[in-house]
């Protein structure tokens, strides 16, 4: 085992400032989004990607790479999404094992109705609190942060 970098201060006060952080964004994004339409944090994410994707469709493992969840988790949250009418499955045409997610005429309404009360969240907690510099060094940073996770997972974004 090698030599153990302890964190400086200033490092250490950067590491306790960022877990609590992360954790209730997550968890106050959460609450507006069920208080407001029923979603999860996890499921808007999910139309939001199906949404920009070509046709508004997406194969199931592309899906959960882009949104750093299992596929396991993903299929989980598709199945209650479809059963809601929000999204439906069918067979990828070019590949046999491929399953694509799509996005339903009713998924976008309810993207269009969930969007303007996230946004607002997202400026209340986070984007209006911090100044355009701090935006920047976070983007930039947080950036390399995911990249490097990335990178060390041959190129997969969890699990």
């Amino acid at each position: 085992m090698g030599h153990t970098r302890w964190l400086s201060e200033d490092e250490m006060r950067a590491w306790l400032a960022f877990m609590p952080a992360a954790t209730l964004v997550g968890r106050e994004l959460d609450r507006q989004l069920k208080e407001d339409t029923g979603l999860s944090h996890l499921q808007y994410e999910i139309l939001i990607h199906l949404d920009e994707a070509r046709q508004g469709a997406m194969r199931m493992t592309e899906l959960a790479e882009r949104l750093v969840n299992s596929k396991s988790g993903l299929t989980y949250q598709i199945g209650q999404m479809e059963k809601a009418g929000l999204v439906t499955r069918r067979q990828c045409e070019w590949s046999k094992s491929g399953v694509l997610a799509e996005i339903t005429p009713e998924g976008r309404a309810m993207l269009e109705r969930a969007a303007p009360g996230h946004v607002d969240k997202v400026r209340e907690i986070l984007i209006d609190v911090l100044t355009p510099e701090e935006r920047r060094a976070i983007a930039e940073g947080l950036g390399r942060v995911r990249d490097r996770i990335i990178e060390r997972n041959d190129g997969e974004a969890c699990w």
